[in-house]
This record gives C-alpha cells, sequence and structure tokens, in this order.
C-alpha cells in the first residue's frame, strides 16, 4: 500500500471531462451534515435533489462541482441500500463526486483496461458502472467510473484496452442514477476482492480506517486544486 501513494502522484493523467478540471470554475461541494446549505430538498425525491445542486452551482458561479472523499453523508438515509440491516448505516464516501449535466462525456484518466461492467440497478446505488484494471511499475489498481449512461455498456467489452483521455461513456439521465443527480462518482481501489462490476463506494463511519486506505483519495489522479486547498 506504501507504495501505491506517490506512484499515483506521479503518473501521467488525463481529465474525465472534456475540459481540463482546472480550467474551469469548480464548486467545492459539501453534502455533509455540516453543511448549513444541506436544506430545502428531499434526497429521496431526485428532481428536488437534481434542482438543489443546479442552484448551488447557479450560486457559485461554477461550471460544474466536486468533492466528497472521506464525507459522511446523513443524506443516505434516503435508500436502504445502506441501511446496514439493522446494525451501523453506511455513510462515509469513498470516492470524488463531479456533479453536471447528464449526457457529459466521460474519459478514462488513466490508461488500462476494461475489467468488468455492470447495471447495479437499485435505487441509491450507481446504476450503468465501469471498472478499469491498471498495472504501473509492478502495481496493479482499479478505477471505479459509476452512475454513467446505458449506451456506455454496450460500446465497451471487458478486456478491452483504453487510453488515458479516450472516450468511456456518459454522464447518465436521473432515472439511470437510480435516486440521485446528474453526476461521475470517481474511485480508486487497491483491491476488488475478487467483486466485478460493483465495489462499495460508501462504507461504515467505524471502519473507514480500512476502507479509505483500500481507496485512497481520487484527487491523488483528478488533482482539482480547489479539492487540494480544503484539504
Amino acid at each position: 500500500m506504501s507504495t501505491l501513494i506517490p506512484l499515483l502522484r506521479r503518473l501521467p493523467v488525463a481529465s474525465p471531462l472534456p475540459f481540463d478540471l482546472n480550467s474551469r470554475p469548480v464548486l467545492a461541494l459539501d453534502l455533509s451534515e455540516r453543511n448549513p446549505q444541506l436544506t430545502g430538498f428531499d434526497p429521496g425525491d431526485t428532481p428536488s435533489f437534481s434542482a438543489w445542486v443546479r442552484a448551488q452551482l447557479g450560486a457559485s458561479g461554477a461550471d460544474y462541482a466536486a468533492g466528497g472523499y472521506g464525507e459522511d453523508r446523513g443524506l443516505y438515509r434516503m435508500s436502504r441500500h445502506f441501511d446496514g440491516g439493522g446494525e451501523e448505516p453506511r455513510s462515509l464516501h469513498l470516492g470524488i463526486d463531479l456533479w453536471l449535466a447528464a449526457g457529459t462525456a466521460v474519459h478514462c484518466v488513466l490508461a488500462g483496461r476494461v475489467h468488468s461492467l455492470r447495471d447495479n440497478a437499485v435505487f441509491g446505488d450507481y446504476g450503468p458502472t465501469v471498472i478499469l484494471e491498471h498495472v504501473y511499475e509492478g502495481e496493479r489498481f482499479h478505477t471505479l467510473y459509476g452512475h454513467l449512461a446505458r449506451p456506455t455498456l454496450e460500446r465497451l467489452r471487458p478486456g478491452q484496452p483504453l487510453s488515458a483521455g479516450e472516450l468511456l461513456g456518459w454522464l447518465g439521465e436521473e432515472q439511470e442514477n437510480l435516486g440521485w443527480p446528474p453526476h461521475l462518482h470517481f474511485q480508486i481501489i487497491r483491491d476488488l476482492g475478487g467483486r466485478e462490476g460493483d465495489y462499495p463506494g460508501v462504507c461504515k463511519p467505524s471502519e473507514q480506517g480500512q476502507w479509505l486506505a483500500g481507496s485512497p483519495d481520487p484527487n491523488l489522479l483528478l488533482r482539482i486544486a480547489a479539492l487540494e486547498a480544503r484539504a
């Protein structure tokens, strides 16, 4: 694990969006309950949630919003997918979300190959998901792209090689996102543990040490200056 972090810092990367992430105004969006602006909508009502995100972007003058790594989000209470089956619920976010319009093109951050695909079609889950496998300097790890449009899954196949900056797919509409406004969930995964097409993007707060170690900060690859300033 100790060698992965410095490796991620020096790898050549591309933007997952059609523009450089530091070339446009970005809102560092806080979805934890510490944010006093996180009011006036029901997170279980997707159109209301989407309208709130658009209002935040409009008020800030930003072209897109980003954030969420290691953030404890009470809004996951909207879905039984995270309720823990009567035990401690999952609420700590393990990726970075990039919030902008459905249909926006999504590109590969790193060169690699398609590991697996799945439409995780449960309310609150990722919806269409792509996991890429990467091997650099003897280190094998994965990146996960969640909340994509379904045509993304039709254009890819397991084992397919992809270059950094190559088109991966597109952001999904609300109905494809299964409860979420349009956004990309991007996550680094050290060890998939045999999973295919899915990996937890949210963990129990009491287990954050092990899960955050297994999913290092995605900004090591995205390199959004506004998020580094907040770290």
